[in-house]
């Protein structure tokens, strides 16, 4: 029988491969290790690790700007975030289950497996796109079916010889993509634990000076850094450099995970929390009060969708198609000022700006306050909207 693996070369996806085969009987394992992010020595380190555990095949696929374009650009456009953090790992989910879904389709595999616990949320993420995308293909879930813990886990890798890069000493799960990075587990679990600074990666604060970062927007996207263009991957590489040099960017996060449980989670996203800053003041000054206040409504449906794995929900779809004529306007440039772990917007601009310093400045008299006055800045936003050009 031959199933395909979805396998990031750590703990879990690893032992999988060993019980796949003694537990579960597979004899033609086959595994998928999705780049969206990943370190390039990682990836090459991943593939050598599932050879030697003997896997039938093993397959790299670099999907970094499939991931940005299709992915991360619209998290932008939904200033997608779940309880006050940037979505990342849920975001990168359903493109992984699908490129692992693509290669079981072309290898023709009997089921599709993954390395997820019963208690996390990327089980249902993984399912949900194995579901919709393969459906005949049967599921499997060695970690969550033989009910392992990470200590159980560690214990069988050991039985196997299999190199793992965790430890009692370092018992970190952590999970890496270009729009952030988590980590969770150890002492993290008690909330009341400060996070070491072992943990951190992306933002240790190299930079204290005060530095200022101009990212120019087309179509609610960003193309330029301070006048530079950039291709999409390239683009939050550089974001991630800059501002997490800065020290800008760390995220310590009590969320309710999809099965009601807490999880304290710690991320670190300097490009995903700087450019949705910097896109929501774009918003403010290019959308009507009324559309922001509904787009806040979409924002958090898409947001949620995503965090519950529910990628192919139709109305994901009809949401975007919502937001397609809106972004049209989003254009313009903003500025913020970096400093030592801090962050401020302090500029904005736009062709497409509904602020017009002729009405709102306190130099300038304004129309008396009658029914007619009234009735001037009652219809003011939409009377700039109507007047723009090129709409």
């Amino acid at each position: 029988m031959k199933v395909v693996l979805a396998y990031s070369g750590g703990l879990d996806t690893s032992v999988c491969i060993k019980l796949l085969q003694d537990r579960y009987g597979y004899d033609k394992i086959i595994t998928v290790t999705v780049d969206v992010g990943l370190d390039k020595d990682d990836l090459k380190k991943a593939e050598e690790k599932a050879y030697e555990l003997g896997v039938y095949k093993h397959y790299t696929i670099d999907a970094k700007e499939e991931f940005v374009k299709k992915y991360v650009f619209k998290a932008i456009m939904f200033n997608a975030n779940y309880e006050g953090y940037p979505l990342s790992t849920a975001l990168a989910r359903p493109l992984i289950a699908e490129k692992v879904v693509d290669i079981a389709k072309r290898e023709e595999a009997d089921a599709l497996a993954h390395g997820c616990t019963g208690k996390g949320n990327d089980q249902f993420r993984f399912e949900n796109v194995f579901r919709s995308l393969y459906p005949k293909a049967k599921i499997v879930a060695p970690i969550r079916e033989l009910n392992l813990t990470r200590k159980e886990s560690i214990e069988i890798a050991k039985r196997y010889e299999i190199p793992i890069p965790v430890n009692y000493n370092n018992p970190y799960s952590i999970d890496e993509n270009l729009w952030g990075r988590s980590i969770e587990g150890g002492i993290l679990e008690d909330p009341s634990n400060e996070p070491p600074e072992e943990v951190f990666k992306w933002t240790k604060l190299t930079n204290e000076s005060t530095e200022y970062l101009e990212v120019t927007f087309e179509d609610g996207i960003p193309v330029e850094i301070n006048g530079k263009s950039y291709n999409p991957v390239e683009l939050i590489t550089t974001l991630n450099k800059i501002v997490g040099s800065h020290g800008i960017g760390r995220l310590d996060i009590v969320e309710d995970r999809i099965l009601g449980i807490k999880s304290r989670e710690i991320y670190e996203v300097p490009a995903a929390f700087s450019l949705l800053n910097m896109h929501k003041a774009l918003e403010q000054l290019v959308l009507s009060r009324r559309e922001i206040k509904f787009k806040e409504i979409i924002d958090m449906e898409w947001s949620e969708l995503v965090y519950y794995g529910l990628w192919y929900d139709p109305l994901r779809e009809s949401l975007e198609g919502f937001i397609e004529k809106q972004r049209k306007r989003v254009k313009g440039s903003v500025t913020a000022k970096l400093g030592k772990k801090s962050f401020e917007i302090v500029s904005r601009e736009s062709p497409y700006s509904l602020y017009r310093k002729e009405v709102v400045s306190y130099d300038i008299k304004q129309k008396n306050i009658s029914v007619e006055g009234m009735l001037y800045y009652h219809s003011l936003q939409s009377s700039l909207y109507k007047s723009l050009k090129n709409l």
